[in-house]
């Protein structure tokens, strides 16, 4: 892949991402329901990466194993999260962290979404590109390293559908109104849905990196969803909205608890520098 090559994908990549976004902008506008912004991410996102697996920037044509396997990775990974994120969010009215940001913006709401929903799309274009160039990746046949990218995402798809499964049992419990969720992985890591997320965004380095010069690039994926979860629009809105409506139990499960690591219950307050 020559730059010129490399530029017009990252220009393809940033345009979907941005076109992507403006469908979610407009669900937003008919339902007045944010939850579906991230459900349009998640399915935007997958076709990026499906679309540069099955059809190479590089203009060989050919369908190595390779793309087969990034196109796999992309649509397991957005059908479930994609699905997951829309059954969530036919039972609520809107989004929290959203819905804050709306109610402070008042009438110039339509346009501060428009723009927020947009550098959504520009700080994801690290993920879609990352998608492209593992399947661009030239090297003929299979290795070690795309066996475990491959062991690397099914740990990931399986934790993360793990701890939404035991999240959403737990919540629909009425015994547990007002409760914080403290069972299963949610007892080694306060989001663990969070980072298997991340978990699983390590694979397309692995498959990305090889030969050729344009592979060290898909590192920035991991970094920048870790960035985003842990830092953005993850666990800041989500603890924020948690301290709100459980208080006390919710402080004292963050004293316990590791933020986003997991770690064996009890030792987070033994390893603070996790937190």
């Amino acid at each position: 892949m020559t730059f010129a090559l490399f530029l017009v994908t990252l220009i393809i990549v940033a345009l979907a991402l941005a076109a992507g976004m403006t469908l979610a902008w407009l669900a937003w506008r008919r339902t007045r329901n944010s939850g579906w912004v991230d459900t349009v991410w998640t399915f935007s996102v997958g076709l990026v990466g499906l679309a540069g697996a099955l059809l190479p920037p590089t203009g060989s044509g050919a369908l190595t194993s390779r793309r087969f396997m990034v196109a796999a990775f992309a649509c397991l990974w957005a059908l479930r999260l994609g699905l997951h994120i829309a059954r969530r969010t036919r039972g609520i009215t809107d989004d929290p962290r959203y819905a804050r940001l709306l109610q402070g913006w008042g009438a110039d709401a339509p346009r501060q979404m428009f723009l927020l929903l947009q550098k959504q799309a520009l700080v994801s274009i690290p993920l879609g590109l990352a998608m492209v160039l593992a399947a661009a990746n030239p090297e003929p046949t299979l290795r070690l390293q795309d066996w475990l990218a491959v062991a690397l995402m099914a740990v990931a798809i399986a934790g993360e559908a793990t701890a939404d499964a035991q999240l959403r049992r737990f919540a629909t419990d009425p015994a547990n109104r007002s409760k914080v969720c403290e069972v299963g992985l949610w007892r080694w890591s306060r989001h663990p849905n969070y980072f298997f997320e991340w978990f699983g965004w390590l694979a397309y380095p692995l498959l990305a990196i090889g030969a050729w010069q344009w592979g060290w690039v898909a590192l920035a994926a991991p970094l920048c969803m870790y960035w985003l979860l842990a830092y953005v629009s993850g666990v800041p809105p989500l603890e924020e909205h948690m301290l709100a409506t459980r208080g006390d139990a919710y402080r004292a499960y963050q004293r316990r608890i590791s933020t986003f690591f997991p770690l064996p219950p009890g030792v987070k307050s033994r390893v603070t520098s996790w937190d």
